[in-house]
């Protein structure tokens, strides 16, 4: 069934409401486009009905503000009414563009900034909204996701405390683990993948792919990767491969053991364009490392997708090895905040994900299936099949 056909059979849970927080603005404001056209050319029988009250406005977006006192502390505002709403938080824990004033120093905002801001949000709404979903793309603290010595379990503290506050829904995108909404087994907890977006910009931005086992190869920098990178060698129909780090256990460097080495488990990458597979690049040693490695076994390209480029050290090195043929293109997500000489570079392609957040809030709004949307292998198909038949290799 059609999207719009679908939506036009079930009634909003309630007048939609979308909250972007300070670090999700730009974010936020191209999620608030897509809606606002999308129920503009909706036809429904039913929108003049009580149910279907506020259904078409010329825009979603909730004013709020999180201002601060000079001592660093802060307060959530609501400038408008809430009650009855079907809200959604958007909200970027890794925007550390965003700065305040404590005590006159300049103070960069960190993860922790930011998730007080969305506690002080809903704590602002009173309980007067109908429901509260939370979109945080990158999960708060989800690399703290389990114990493994005497120390905190920080992501499942997290997920219990909004879930305390009333939040009936969390959306994010590519958990570093998603068992980690075993915290919460009783709330609504999605962890969504951009395999589609990735696929779909890798072909509208290199026009000599061979999608086939005997030219492309799908790699996991690591063995924890496996599951995402077994997904997309299965849509596309190729084979995979896997590194596993080796690591000295009798040290620690930056709170973690060193990679002594990346060891590779897989057929021969020759002459193969291969792309590497992961959730995030915080400083892009391991994917180069990697990406080098398949270089000496002779691989011809490699591609390298992230949903979450972080780049904390910089682009120094991902210059260097783009120079030096190592890397090709590396692909992320708008999902978290992207500095502008990011944007410039010739190796990036920007990968948009606003698109695919409206359709999900469209979604449930209606209190319909996302189930669809959340496994787009017709559509990777689909896609790769016209590529093919574009370039002559059906």
């Amino acid at each position: 069934m059609p999207r719009d056909e679908r939506h036009t059979e079930t009634i909003p849970v309630g007048a939609l409401g979308i909250i972007p927080t300070v670090s999700c603005t730009s974010l936020g404001e191209k999620v608030n486009n897509y809606l606002v056209e999308w129920r503009e050319q909706r036809e429904n029988e039913h929108t003049g009905t009580l149910a279907f009250t506020g259904y078409r406005r010329d825009s979603y977006i909730i004013s709020t503000k999180t201002p601060r006192f000079g001592s660093g502390e802060g307060k959530g505002e609501i400038n408008e009414t809430v009650r009855g709403y079907d809200l959604y938080i958007m909200v970027d824990v890794c925007n550390y563009s965003l700065t305040y004033s404590l005590c006159g120093n300049v103070n960069h905002m960190s993860p922790d900034d930011h998730y007080q801001d969305v506690k002080r949000i809903i704590a602002a709404c009173g309980g007067k909204a109908k429901r509260i979903n939370v979109i945080m793309p990158f999960l708060y603290e989800s690399r703290q996701h389990r114990r493994s010595s005497r120390e905190s379990l920080d992501c499942a503290l997290a997920l219990q405390e909004l879930t305390s506050m009333g939040v009936d829904n969390i959306i994010t995108f590519d958990a570093h683990d998603p068992r980690v909404q075993n915290a919460i087994p009783l709330k609504g907890f999605e962890s969504v993948q951009a395999t589609y977006q990735f696929i779909k910009n890798l072909l509208l931005n290199v026009d000599d792919l061979q999608i086939d086992s005997d030219h492309m190869m799908i790699i996991s920098p690591d063995e924890g990767g496996m599951s995402r990178a077994v997904y997309f060698a299965n849509v596309l129909g190729i084979d995979m491969g896997m590194f596993y780090k080796r690591r000295d256990y009798t040290r620690i460097v930056n709170g973690r053991n060193p990679i002594v080495a990346h060891e590779f488990l897989g057929s021969d990458v020759e002459g193969k364009d291969v792309i590497i597979i992961d959730d995030m690049i915080s400083s892009g040693d391991s994917i180069l490392d990697v990406a080098a490695e398949l270089k000496r076994r002779k691989a011809r390209r490699v591609f390298a997708c992230a949903t979450f480029g972080l780049f904390t050290n910089g682009f120094k090195k991902i210059d260097e090895a783009y120079e030096n043929g190592i890397i090709d293109r590396i692909l992320t997500t708008n999902l978290v905040y992207q500095p502008e000489q990011l944007l410039t570079k010739p190796w990036y392609i920007n990968v948009d994900m606003s698109k695919y957040i409206a359709l999900l809030i469209d979604t449930l709004n209606h209190d319909a299936s996302i189930s669809n949307i959340l496994n787009p292998v017709e559509r990777i198909q689909k896609r790769v099949n016209e590529y093919k038949e574009a370039h002559g290799q059906n």
